[in-house]
């Protein structure tokens, strides 16, 4: 959105006429910009028509003053000018609920008009809530009468219509979607430059990316490129692959001097690859295509046989970069992974896996040490349903692997006897080659690690973990178990790197209130500086609501974290609608600025959100995220109820009959659950839920697997209790409250059928109830157009519901007689 109001300048007044007539009386004047008659070398053009003054009058579809010089000016088209000329005023406005009003200007004759910089056409305008930008561009005369000028806004209501003195705007979806963010960033081995990789949106839905390398000593950018691109194992070159009429080159560059070389001259085409540290060889991922069936009528092996590509397989090969000669290493029926090659070229970290459906249904892991000398091969651990991948020590005598609690047999377990832990709560474990001794690290670490790296230049393990409803950075010593919190000016930490030498780490994050933000990290004063926030400038005339913690203890005496946001020009003396948000999946809501359900969006249409983490989310414990497991539910719900009910106890500006909440995945699961328990809910939102346990368990892609995680060793034959007495479908004759279903129509991880359903159900019970399926999307709405109009659906719901304003609802989905 184009900002038209200049710093320091007197905003536009809107003065009420009739209650729904908004009468604009001050406005940002352009101008004059002088448009020259042209030489009349003919009375009439090639179609013999005279000139006219119009003519001079050319309106493009969009438009920015951005940079332009304004003044203020009230009531008038602009001051006399001798000569024909351009003129734009501009007003400035916002709106917390979908209108549609008409602008009716009175005194004009050749002019457009420009909403957020798009030309309109016609008199309507649909406004989505947000600030907006109207300029009226138009061709003056000489000696043209200035004093006859009228501008309204005309609506049945002022839905929420207001002024901003303060040069400051509402957050909305367009600020998540578009502008430029950080998508990655490494420093090189040596340390001494750094690759960062930013993303540019741009509205309509394009993008670019664009890679930067900058010298860490100045901050001088020294290369610009696009593309793909790695550093090399060692000192300050970074490579990527180069297409030529051959095949692809392997080209690398010296970030210092530019200059480039050839590293290979043709490389195995679709295949994976990584250079060994000693940069000699490449380790290359080989995919095996398996046995196809004919077309119609196939045999379904096993449930993961109907996943696209389950049948082929990964193996690993090695090429020598002096000869070019590939070498088998690994061959067989079984996925091979690469996980990591040791510091000296000598040693692989490698996985392979199985599928397991007899007893608990896990994939079966194995994790080998393979001597590229000696091709002698060392199992770590063998056929494991519960670890993932792992990372060589700097020395190479130790590994560092990640896994669930019952990972290794239970050695990191921390749960009460008899309670299964969660499979989604990772744990890190220490294994001595030489001797296989195991040392469970984070067992009584509560935080759920998310990435860890071993440095080489200090021989610290650094990682990054879910830590209560926050994603924190910590130091570990891996020599006697020690974790130490680094204090991070970020809330949410995306990604961070470590070069091989030096003091500085690279990170970047954000926070329940800012954007993402890179900086640099000096591992020895744990001290952060800031590098870069792209969308700074973008957002800087953004005002948010204050976002605050918020924690209560509930009847079970557990300590449930939360916090809220509130609408920008929060007044405690009104009464707001709020909206409930919680965990889908098992990971906390995290603080995230620019997530899937951006709450800064929903508080600036002017709701309250609360988000709450109950019972069974990660980052909290193993025993806290246990209770996930075989409850289907039980617990999380009360948590909700309870923390919802206290909330409005103790702030009274929330409405306690306009509360609405939503939930996707397991959230959407619990969206539905929770209206067959409660109805303190006004609306509802479920987005790609669960409706019953026993068909989303044998249909999904991951439905019994994911069953592993909620429901652990309990199935529909044998726990009907969870299956089915827990699954919302199975109690629909409960909901009351008004529930939307959103679903893509191509999600293989929770099936559409489960939308549908329950959409059925209530259909049939006479509940009232809505279905939105989103066309060739999967469990995450990903294409961009259809994005803003699933998130529309969302806030259209919500004000229909919440506000009592259904003209957004019926805009989108107009109603229809047919039956």
């Amino acid at each position: 959105m184009n900002r038209f109001l200049m710093t320091g300048l007197l905003a536009c007044a809107i003065c009420g006429v009739q209650a729904e007539d908004l009468r604009i009386s001050k406005f940002n004047y352009f101008g004059p910009f002088t448009v020259a008659s042209p030489i009349m070398v003919d009375s009439v053009d090639v179609n013999g028509k005279t000139f006219e003054q119009s003519s001079l009058f050319k309106a493009p579809d969009r438009l920015s003053v951005k940079g332009l010089a304004s003044s203020a000016m009230e009531d008038a088209f602009a001051p006399s000018h001798s000569s024909n000329a351009i003129h734009m005023l501009a007003f400035d406005f916002e709106n917390t609920s979908y209108a549609i009003p008409e602008l009716e200007v009175k005194g004009m004759k050749n002019y457009a008009a420009y909403l957020d910089g798009e030309k309109i056409n016609g008199s309507s305008l649909h406004l989505r809530p947000g600030s907006h930008n109207i300029v009226l561009r138009y061709l003056s005369a000489p000696d043209q009468d200035t004093d006859s000028l009228s501008v309204y806004l005309k609506s049945e209501n002022n839905a929420g219509f207001s002024l901003r003195n303060d040069g400051k705007r509402r957050f909305h979806l367009e600020d998540v979607l578009h502008g430029t963010a950080i998508s990655r960033s490494e420093i090189s081995p040596d340390g001494k430059f750094l690759l960062t990789s930013y993303t540019t949106t741009r509205r309509g839905g394009s993008s670019t990316r664009t890679n930067k390398i900058t010298r860490l000593s100045d901050g001088q950018t020294v290369a610009e490129r696009q593309g793909y691109f790695n550093w090399m194992p060692n000192g300050s070159r970074y490579y990527f692959e180069c297409a030529t009429v051959d095949g692809n080159e392997l080209v690398a560059v010296d970030a210092a001097t530019g200059a480039e070389s050839i590293i290979v001259a043709s490389i195995p085409q679709n295949y994976g690859y990584m250079l060994t540290p000693d940069e000699k060889s490449l380790i290359i991922t080989t995919y095996q295509e398996g046995r196809t069936e004919s077309d119609g009528v196939y045999e379904v092996i096993q449930p993961e046989d109907r996943q696209p590509g389950w049948r082929n397989r990964t193996s690993l090969s090695i090429m020598d970069i002096a000869t070019g000669i590939v070498s088998p290493l690994t061959f067989g029926n079984r996925n091979v992974y690469l996980n990591d090659i040791s510091s000296d070229s000598r040693k692989l970290l490698v996985s392979s896996s199985r599928s397991r459906l007899e007893k608990r249904p896990t994939t079966l892991s194995s994790l080998y040490c393979i001597d590229l000398t000696t091709l002698k091969v060392d199992t770590l651990v063998k056929e494991d349903g519960f670890i993932a991948g792992g990372k060589f020590s700097p020395d190479g005598s130790k590994v560092i692997l990640m896994g669930t609690p019952e990972a290794l047999g239970g050695i990191g377990k921390n749960v009460p006897e008899g309670r299964t832990p969660s499979m989604t709560d990772n744990q890190l474990f220490m294994i001595d080659i030489a001797s296989k001794n195991v040392t469970p690290l984070t067992r009584d670490f509560n935080p759920s690690v998310n990435d860890f790296k071993w440095s080489s230049a200090d021989g610290m393990v650094y990682l990054t973990a879910e830590d209560r409803d926050r994603v924190n950075m910590f130091r570990l010593n891996p020599n006697n178990g020690k974790f130490t919190l680094i204090d991070l000016p970020e809330e949410n930490i995306t990604a961070f790197d470590l070069p091989d030498a030096g003091r500085n780490m690279v990170w970047y994050g954000e926070s329940a209130s800012s954007p993402k933000s890179l900086y640099l990290l000096d591992t020895k004063t744990l001290r952060s500086t800031k590098l870069a926030t792209p969308k700074e400038e973008m957002l800087a005339d953004v005002k948010l609501g204050e976002c605050q913690a918020w924690d209560f203890v509930n009847s079970r005496g557990d300590t449930i974290c939360g916090r809220f946001f509130l609408p920008p020009d929060f007044d405690p003396s009104k009464k707001y609608p709020m909206i409930v948000n919680y965990y889908g999946g098992c990971s906390p809501t995290s603080r995230s600025f620019e997530s899937r359900y951006p709450h800064n969006a929903y508080a600036a249409q002017g709701y309250v959100v609360y988000v709450i983490q109950p019972s069974g989310a990660t980052g909290f414990g193993q025993e806290f995220s246990s209770r996930h497991v075989n409850t289907a539910g039980e617990g999380v719900a009360q948590d909700i109820i309870e923390g919802t009910k206290k909330f409005c106890e103790e702030h009274p500006y929330v409405d306690p009959k306009k509360i609405g909440c939503i939930g996707a995945s397991y959230g959407g699961f619990m969206t539905q659950y929770l209206q067959t328990v409660t109805d303190i809910f006004a609306a509802a939102i479920s987005h790609a839920g669960i409706s019953d346990h026993t068909s989303y368990w044998g249909e999904g892609y991951w439905g019994y697997s994911y069953s592993e995680v909620s429901m652990a060793n309990s199935y529909p034959w044998s726990h009907q209790d969870l299956y089915v007495k827990q699954s919302p479908l199975y109690n629909a004759d409960k909901i009351h409250t008004p529930l939307l279903f959103l679903h893509g129509d191509a999600d293989n991880n929770v099936p559409v059928g489960e939308s549908i359903q329950m959409f059925t159900a209530l259909k049939l019970l006479g509940r009232p109830t809505a279905f939105v399926a989103v066309s060739d999307q999967d469990h995450h709405i990903t294409d961009y157009a259809k994005r803003i109009k699933w998130q529309d659906t969302i806030f259209a719901w919500f004000s229909r519901y919440l506000k009592d304003d259904p003209s957004w609802w019926d805009a989108l989905y107009p109603p229809t007689p047919l039956q």
